[in-house]
């Protein structure tokens, strides 16, 4: 291998991924932690109303993962054991993860090569009578092909539960994610387009799943039984069900407010940042720019770029710490759950069982795509990527 050529670097490194929050969400933080009153109230509350109204969805039920949301969804639709749910192998484990918590089997379908979205051609193929629901993921925040999966679920009587983790806004034929499935669940980590910190939310239009995720998600405990530490506020309550502690805090929902109004503004920066790549890189030898559907509103969670691996002399890994020497933090999304020692261990998936999923796998670079960054940090991140591909093309 030759040694490359004298690097083009930044002084600072430029992380992967970094919030954006301004004075308003520090002020409104302020003002929770001065109230009084930390936990879930009417901050929460607020927060669910202008997501709901936001969305277009009828309920909006906040919870402090979309791990929680995930799992509650489960719990409302009645999965339980030996029922499967077919899901993507290309998800963070959570997607997966709940589906065990529910004694349930998660069935992995292979992914678009283009989109790496589930493809609804798989899914038909591994529906059996055990199938209970599936659990597309809107991955990087293009919307899976939903007429299609929908069409599928609805004629062989299986629910539709959506991972929006990366859907904050994504619409699909000019529907926003959120009024589609039977239930969606979206996320507000640190890294998401929209964040509390940590958080997430139920959605749905169904009124007797929304009662059930209010209830299981706050212990079983009969309705608005947080309110027994307000004035006027009884001590009295009733356990229901054998619930969850998964409710999002008003601190969180503080930020989460502000940062829900500032969507539209976050969504143009990326938007424009997946411009400038799609100009830098499109046609280059060496790399594929992400597929992009013309009738889809991306969301750009992710930017994720596929390398041509015959056309250059090192592999995935390698490219990855020629950018970390460039001081470009990347990141890789996802390593495939079926290649994960527990799911390959517990139900004898081989890599290659999913082939679009694993050769993704092998060439696949999140770049850094956030409101945060500068111009400066963009022209940066594509020097870095050009300056790598040319110096290691075949």
């Amino acid at each position: 291998m030759t040694t490359p050529k004298a690097l083009r670097t930044r002084e600072q490194f430029l992380p992967f991924a970094a919030p954006l929050v301004g004075q308003e969400e520090v002020d409104a933080v302020v003002e929770c932690v001065r109230s009084g009153w930390l936990t879930t109230g009417f901050k929460v509350k607020e927060f669910e109303k202008a997501f709901a109204e936001a969305i277009g969805c009828r309920h909006a039920l906040a919870v402090n993962s979309c791990t929680a949301a995930l799992h509650l969804a489960l719990e409302a639709i009645g999965v339980g054991p030996g029922d499967e749910v077919i899901t993507s192998p290309m998800t963070f484990t959570a997607t997966a993860a709940v589906v065990e918590h529910m004694g349930a089997r998660p069935t992995f379908v292979d992914c678009e090569p283009d989109t790496l979205n589930l493809d609804a051609r798989a899914l038909e193929k591994s529906i059996t009578p055990r199938t209970k629901a599936v659990l597309p993921v809107h991955f990087a925040g293009q919307a899976c092909d939903m007429d299609a999966i929908l069409e599928i679920a609805r004629r062989r009587g299986i629910k539709v539960i959506e991972d929006a983790a990366h859907a904050i806004p994504t619409r699909y034929k000019g529907r926003l994610i959120g009024t589609i499935g039977d239930i969606t669940c979206f996320s507000f980590y640190a890294t998401k387009n929209v964040t509390t910190g940590e958080g997430g939310m139920v959605a749905t239009d169904d009124d007797g799943y929304a009662q059930r995720v209010r209830l299981m998600h706050l212990h079983g405990m009969s309705r608005d039984a947080w309110k027994r530490y307000q004035e006027g506020g009884s001590w009295s309550y009733e356990i229901l069900a054998p619930g969850f502690k998964y409710n999002l805090s008003d601190v969180a929902a503080a930020i989460g407010i502000p940062q829900l109004r500032r969507c539209d503004e976050f969504h143009a920066r990326r938007s424009l940042i997946a411009r400038r790549y799609h100009e830098a890189f499109a046609g280059l030898d060496g790399l594929r720019v992400p597929a992009v559907a013309d009738e889809f509103s991306h969301a750009w969670h992710l930017y994720v770029i596929q390398l041509e691996l015959d056309a250059l002399r090192i592999d995935r890994d390698e490219f990855i710490r020629e950018l970390g020497r460039r001081k470009i933090g990347v990141s890789v999304h996802f390593i495939p759950l079926h290649i994960q020692p527990y799911y390959r261990d517990r139900y004898g998936y081989a890599a290659g069982d999913l082939p679009n999923a694993f050769g993704a796998f092998q060439r696949i670079i999140s770049l850094p795509i956030y409101a945060k960054m500068t111009d400066e940090d963009v022209e940066d991140v594509i020097a870095a990527v050009l300056d790598t591909v040319e110096s290691f093309r075949r």
